[in-house]
């Protein structure tokens, strides 16, 4: 063969080789690409079963979702038709109360005019009968007419006066007796009105929180975690539209406290159910009880009392939370130890005694509304119970109203007198307090007929002593009316001032 030949046949081999390989080549790719899209199919398969499931548990949360938003606007319904619903009963009873008001007022006025109309009759009455006695007396007496109703006049006058003055007493008994049933009334009307605004002050507490999610966490679920905090601790949670705090409401503030940190607890916590309601109420007595004790220990040693019972000393505490007339009555108990040690000092009476009951004298103040009676009395069994000394219940029972048996217990009085009616507490100075009674006294004197007259209790009360030969008995009640409606119009005072107009006869003889 010739080279040519060869050539073409190796050219020939080579195309031959060259279509099988791209033949193989095809062969491979399509099986290549076959497979992937077999797996591309598998893998879109997958993504779309996996959506379907993520679509499925999508649809469950937003169901229970809404679930959970539909049952807490419908319970926040049912809050505001009952808030609704006692409003309008409240709104229906304070409407029936003005309309009793208002038909007392119209009867009233209906009497009043009846008895118009009959003194104007009887009055009637009385010319015409004054008129025809003149007559018959001058007849019959030989009586000048000028003499004759000169007479006639003096009767009439005592017998228009004793009318008067029956009538006047009839009056005052029925008003009296409309007056305590108004009286009841409107006070009832008063504490529905302002006994929220007044004891607001000293009665809430207020818890802020970090936002207003955390409400729906202290609600619980159908309200599990309000009550069971309520019921650890006695204090009603008022959850309401306030922005970022809730309210804490309880007339004892130790118990209020107690919710209050029980309550910080939990929002700091985050764990909010009943168990841990309760386990964090628990934790709050305890740190209450460690702070009544250190309270209790600070007091102590500020008064430089020694001796005195743990227990004690804790009851002493609970006095950090009282309050009277804006003082805090263990900051008071404090300061009046410190007064009495010093007054016993001057006059060389027992220190010690003196400085632990004035220390102790409000002790009975944190069981009040445990034991019914004076706190004096009540602090006074409470020493005696956790072992102090006589002399010292004593003093603390004798603070007040008590006769003072003993030295030490005229020094507790005096120290507690004194740190109440220091500049800025609640007592006046004694200049007002004489120029008060000075005036009631003038007002009362300036009657005619009035003897003698006493202001007591305070200027609480006047008495007023009559000359018996010019006041009687029926123009007494007449005098002491316009006594009190003169003080009314003239005077400012607190409260109320009694009048109470005194007359005395005295007979006297001697047998020989």
């Amino acid at each position: 063969m010739s080279s040519m030949t060869w050539f073409v046949i190796l050219l020939l081999s080579v195309l031959a080789a060259l279509g099988i390989g791209a033949m193989v080549t095809f062969l491979a790719r399509n099986s290549f690409l076959g497979k992937r899209l077999k797996d591309s199919e598998d893998n879109a398969a997958k993504v779309v079963e996996e959506a379907e499931r993520q679509k499925a548990n999508l649809l469950l949360s937003a169901k229970e979702e809404t679930l959970q938003l539909r049952t807490s606007a419908e319970n926040e319904l049912k809050e505001r038709r009952s808030e609704v619903q006692q409003q309008e009963r409240r709104m229906a009873n304070r409407e029936e109360n003005l309309e009793r008001r208002f038909s007392s007022l119209e009867h009233r006025e209906q009497s009043v005019a009846d008895r118009d109309r009959e003194l104007e009759t009887a009055q009637e009455d009385v010319e015409q009968l004054k008129q025809q006695q003149v007559v018959q007396l001058a007849e019959t007496a030989g009586l000048t007419i000028a003499e004759a109703q000169v007479q006639i006049f003096q009767k009439a006058e005592d017998e228009a006066r004793h009318d008067l003055t029956r009538k006047y007493w009839e009056l005052e008994q029925q008003y009296k007796d409309e007056s305590d049933e108004n009286a009841r009334m409107l006070v009832a009307m008063a504490i529905e009105r302002l006994a929220a605004d007044v004891v607001a002050e000293s009665t809430v507490t207020s818890v802020p929180l970090p936002n207003d999610e955390m409400k729906g966490r202290l609600i619980g679920r159908e309200g599990r975690n309000i009550r069971a905090l309520e019921q650890a601790t006695g204090v009603d949670l008022i959850v309401d539209d306030t922005p970022g705090a809730v309210t804490l409401s309880c007339f004892d503030p130790i118990r209020r406290e107690i919710a209050r940190i029980a309550l910080t607890k939990l929002i700091v916590d985050g764990r909010i159910h009943p168990a841990r309601v309760e386990e964090m109420v628990e934790k709050a007595r305890q740190e209450m009880d460690k702070i009544l004790k250190e309270a209790g220990e600070q007091a102590v040693f500020e008064a430089g009392v020694r001796g005195l019972h743990a227990d004690l000393i804790k009851q002493l505490g609970r006095l950090k939370f009282r309050t009277s007339y804006g003082s805090n009555v263990l900051k008071e108990s404090v300061l009046a130890a410190r007064v009495a040690a010093m007054l016993a000092a001057e006059i060389g009476a027992n220190v010690e005694v003196c400085k632990t009951g004035a220390l102790l004298h409000d002790i009975g103040k944190t069981m009040t509304h445990e034991v019914e009676g004076p706190h004096a009395d009540i602090g006074g069994e409470v020493a005696a119970k956790f072992g102090v000394p006589e002399s010292v219940s004593r003093a603390i029972a004798e603070h007040h109203d008590h006769e003072k048996s003993t030295v030490e217990a005229f020094i507790v009085s005096a120290a507690d007198a004194i740190t109440s009616s220091r500049p800025g507490a609640r007592s006046d100075t004694v200049e007002s307090y004489i120029k008060r009674l000075q005036d009631l006294e003038e007002v009362a004197k300036g009657f005619e007929g009035v003897e003698k007259v006493f202001a007591i209790q305070a200027g609480r009360e006047v008495r007023v002593m009559v000359k018996p030969e010019q006041i009687n008995d029926e123009t007494a009640a007449v005098l002491s009316r316009d006594i009190a409606k003169k003080v009314q119009e003239t005077l400012v005072y607190p409260g109320q001032i009694k009048v109470m107009v005194l007359r005395e006869t005295r007979n006297i003889e001697y047998a020989k």
